[in-house]
């Protein structure tokens, strides 16, 4: 039971499905939110970044806003599933083995999770969506598993890491220079240029600037959002979540990353392996991103060879986290998938 328990955003009827599962996932229980007013609705599956933060994950049930879209009218048009990955909220566990937290394990979690859900609802294809580092798992699906998939919609989509630690390396030290901020600028001088490879603390000290810096959400005079307090909110009103999943939500947030994951990360440009995509895409992007760079997606996106189509959509409110009134044009956006 959530410790700061709200009157539900949204209620579905007798007819529809609010439930949590637990489900044996990659030999680990893992745990799903199925939300739908229609069992025969198609299924969309939305993959949450981090690794290790699960918004949208299972503490969302009945909240409207789930970081890039809400979800009150999605749920009339879909079976809705968000999952809490390996390592995140609900499914963390201290049992699990680091070395299990690698790029093919967890597209192999998300494999199995598609192919429980066809199972479950009867249907041949889903649309899948990912947001941040759950794109890159999004990414490689839509690559891989072309005949199990609708659409794939990225959003804030990841192309090059490498390429992006580089801008969000200079964004940070700009920022902590405007500020006169002496103790971050050495913290970010010492790291040296990506790829940031040496070790995980190397490789978080940009992460931890950033975020003091407030680089994933953007706001001015006319664009007020309000910030980490509504993801912290969706934490701690959620029905099904325990303080103990809360607290979990951010031991697993440390856990993920290990020395073998971030070797990975700096492997990922998607424009030399990602060539061709045979479903529909959709990249979605906040314009004011400074923690994954919209250029590098759209750049993407025009050399994409997409034969079934394809659609770049800016969001000019928007950093990483989607502001709540882009967040209901891309619920829109999703429904007119359907159409």
């Amino acid at each position: 039971m959530g410790i700061l328990w709200a009157k539900k955003d949204f209620k579905l009827t007798s007819s529809g499905v609010s439930e949590v599962v637990k489900t044996r996932i990659g030999g680990i229980d893992q745990y799903l939110l199925i939300q739908t007013e229609n069992v025969n609705s198609p299924v969309l599956l939305m993959l949450h970044g981090g690794p290790g933060f699960p918004v949208p994950g299972v503490s969302n049930r009945s909240r409207d806003f789930a970081m890039v879209t809400t979800t009150k009218k999605l749920v009339k048009h879909y079976t809705l599933v968000f999952w809490d990955q390996r390592g995140a909220g609900k499914t963390f566990s201290h049992l699990v083995p680091a070395e299990t937290y690698n790029l093919s394990q967890f597209i192999q979690d998300a494999k199995e999770v598609i192919h429980y859900l066809k199972s479950r609802f009867n249907q041949s294809r889903i649309h899948l969506a990912g947001h941040s580092w759950g794109s890159i798992i999004g990414l490689r699906l839509a690559q891989e598993i072309p005949d199990e998939l609708q659409s794939y919609i990225g959003f804030s989509q990841i192309i090059n890491w490498v390429e992006n630690d580089r801008l969000c390396l200079q964004w940070t030290l700009q920022k902590a220079r405007s500020l006169h901020h002496a103790k971050a600028v050495a913290a970010l001088e010492a790291c040296g240029e990506p790829p940031f490879v040496t070790s995980v603390k190397q490789w978080s000290t940009l992460r931890m600037w950033m975020a003091r810096f407030n680089s994933m959400i953007y706001t001015d005079e006319q664009v007020k959002h309000p910030g980490m307090k509504l993801v912290m909110s969706i934490l701690l009103r959620s029905p099904d979540y325990s303080i103990r999943d809360i607290i979990n939500t951010f031991r697993g947030f440390q856990h993920s990353y290990t020395q073998s994951l971030i070797e990975e990360f700096a492997q990922i440009d998607f424009a030399v392996t990602i060539p061709r995509v045979d479903i529909p895409v959709i990249f979605i992007h906040g314009r004011e991103d400074v923690h994954v760079y919209g250029d590098i997606v759209e750049e993407f996106y025009r050399k994409l060879d997409a034969p079934q189509g394809k659609k770049f959509i800016w969001k000019d409110k928007s950093s990483h986290m989607f502001h709540p009134e882009d967040a209901e044009a891309n619920e829109q956006t999703l429904i007119c998938i359907l159409e």
